[in-house]
């Protein structure tokens, strides 16, 4: 990925970003429901968007986690990343943010939030830099300022956390530890 064919407007708002939300089911996952014969819910994450992830935190911006469904998998992901803000099994995500914002005095300008469906839309259309996978509703579609080529759980997150470190150059020195 490159910045050559991103709107300036969304560099410009990917400059601002400090902290990136992320749904999981449909962003993180591919928005399937697996379930095992008894009844134990079972995810699939990506490993691209989990390098993704501790890339973007090693630079400098914080990664949290709002989501609707509550989930032992989430967590132990969450863990296993070095995500410190997660929030589940709320329906209000915008009251959850709002939580987040006030305790760790960030503005609406510098949150990125990855989303893809109606549960998302409140926070998409609020924060600086709304984001959506390609598979995600097309009402979200319609409502992001920016859309990843790829589906959720297919490396959606990583072109996002991709997209923020090449827009405050920082993707270069974060790539240069693998050279």
């Amino acid at each position: 990925m490159t910045l050559d064919d991103v709107d300036k407007d969304i560099i410009s708002r990917a400059k601002k970003i400090k902290w990136l939300v992320l749904d999981v089911d449909g962003v993180l996952t591919d928005g399937k429901l697996y379930f095992s014969n008894n009844g134990d819910e079972i995810k699939a994450f990506n490993s691209l968007d989990g390098h993704g992830i501790k890339m973007l935190q090693n630079s400098g911006v914080t990664v949290a986690i709002i989501t609707g469904r509550t989930s032992k998998i989430v967590q132990n992901r969450t863990h296993n990343l070095g995500i410190k803000h997660l929030i589940q099994g709320r329906e209000d995500k915008l009251n959850a943010l709002e939580e987040l914002i006030s305790a760790h005095n960030v503005n609406y300008e510098e949150i990125a939030h990855m989303g893809d469906d109606y549960p998302d839309l409140t926070l998409i259309r609020r924060v600086g830099l709304g984001l959506t996978a390609a598979n995600s509703h097309w009402i979200v579609k319609e409502y992001s300022h920016w859309q990843s080529q790829f589906n959720g759980g297919e490396g959606a997150v990583r072109e996002a956390c991709d997209l923020i470190m090449l827009a405050q150059n920082t993707f270069d020195q974060a790539l240069a530890s693998y050279l």
